[in-house]
């Protein structure tokens, strides 16, 4: 690819004129919810949720989910938050609100595999951190789900370029971001850094977009990049990644982020990494039959 047309490649995805956005009934949600949590009022945030059918619909499947915790089931927006807590209404309302942005039907990407994988990404993340003693786990949660929004960028900029990194990808087995730099220019790190600054997301979160796939290249918060990173790996190879295997073997105690994270979790050092990918087995198939239950849901 020659340098014009990677530097028209970057300009489109810097302006994200064809970007989607959150829905405007969600965006009060979104702010509220970020207020710290003991400042948070129950019957407010099922007010707001309530206002989006969809919403609420998603949300009532997920907090049915033993994946957030439930083993009962609840028939009511109340009862889940109650039943949840607002740390992960938090997460589950983001989650939901997220399903929105890949464009259906125009691209190359089936939305529900690329929602697997993100979706997985973040609650394995949770689970890896609290393993591990990771401090954030809510934190680690949010790095997974939103690592890979320089691919909705793509998806929505640049549909027909990105096809043909996809495919790169799958004729050959390679790493998608890998198949980018060959045909783009550039990856979708470059992309989501570029989309992370502008919907102003906070700092350690635009670390992991930018950098989840060479975590020593973040400059600040390398411990929750690295631990996004072997998160997003750790899916890849266990087939929740992007609808195709990758032909290449891993040996997690050699990435560059098990170092990185090394430094800040202790407990990774003694970490059974056989035994977790086994618990992660029966993990996956209820991503899969979560993500398919949400996309039943009208949008």
């Amino acid at each position: 690819m020659s340098d014009e047309r990677q530097q028209r490649l970057r300009q489109r995805l810097e302006n994200l004129e064809e970007m989607p956005t959150i829905p405007v009934v969600l965006a009060p949600l979104l702010r509220y919810l970020e207020q710290p949590l003991d400042t948070l009022d129950l019957e407010q945030v099922v007010e707001l949720i309530s206002q989006d059918k969809s919403l609420a619909a998603q949300c009532l499947q997920m907090a049915n989910s033993p994946l957030y915790g439930r083993w009962t089931a609840v028939d009511n927006l109340r009862t889940a938050v109650i039943g949840l807590g607002m740390q992960r209404m938090r997460d589950v309302a983001l989650s939901c609100t997220l399903l929105t942005l890949v464009p259906k039907g125009r691209t190359s990407v089936d939305p529900v595999v690329f929602w697997e994988h993100s979706l997985g990404c973040a609650l394995v993340c949770r689970q890896f951190a609290q393993k591990i003693g990771f401090p954030d786990p809510a934190k680690a949660y949010l790095g997974g789900l939103l690592h890979d929004i320089g691919v909705v960028a793509e998806l929505c900029v640049v549909p027909e370029e990105f096809q043909v990194a996809l495919e790169l990808a799958r004729s050959q087995g390679i790493p998608l971001h890998e198949a980018e730099a060959i045909t783009l220019g550039l990856t979708h790190c470059d992309s989501g850094k570029i989309v992370a600054e502008k919907w102003h997301l906070t700092e350690d979160l635009v670390a992991v977009a930018g950098c989840h796939h060479d975590p020593q290249t973040a400059r600040t918060h390398r411990d929750l990049v690295a631990l996004v990173s072997l998160s997003d790996l750790l899916c890849r190879m266990s087939g929740l990644g992007y609808g195709y295997p990758e032909a290449r073997q891993v040996t997690f105690t050699e990435e560059p982020g098990f170092a990185l994270l090394l430094e800040e979790c202790p407990a990774l050092r003694t970490f059974d990494w056989a035994r977790f990918t086994f618990e992660l087995e029966a993990y996956m198939e209820e991503v899969y039959r979560l993500v398919e239950l949400l996309y039943r849901v009208p949008q």
